[in-house]
């Protein structure tokens, strides 16, 4: 059992930054593929990013490559989505999210874990 809080969510203008957090709490998060996604109002929830269980593979959606960047830090129990340069298209619900496997997973369905969701907001 995996259980996850996002954190760093908030408004900004565009071309600024943010970093979200996701704590994860259970034994087996050393071992979890992670990921993050989003869901704009009126939109289906899309993959953004993933990370292997040790951090040494990750991939990005096309949107965001060069502007995301992914890590985890198995010793804090902790994912990350450095987001530089946003977009108002970037505004979305993101959420955080953990699977049973542990290498990269692209879909929902992969995803057995999810946290609640913290809002971004990127102004224009």
């Amino acid at each position: 059992q995996v259980q996850l809080v996002e954190s760093g969510g908030g408004l900004v203008q565009a071309g600024g930054s943010l970093r979200l957090s996701c704590a994860a709490s259970g034994r087996t998060f050393g071992t979890a593929g992670m990921g993050w996604f989003r869901q704009a109002p009126g939109k289906e929830r899309e993959f953004v990013a993933a990370v292997n269980w040790s951090g040494t593979n990750t991939r990005y959606e096309e949107s965001v490559k060069g502007r995301f960047t992914i890590s985890r830090d198995n010793a804090k129990n902790r994912v990350y989505l450095q987001m530089n340069s946003l977009k108002p298209e970037d505004t979305a619900v993101y959420y955080c999210a953990a699977s049973s496997y542990a290498g990269i997973s692209y879909t929902s369905a992969q995803y057995q874990y999810w946290g609640q969701g913290t809002q971004v907001t990127v102004s224009s």
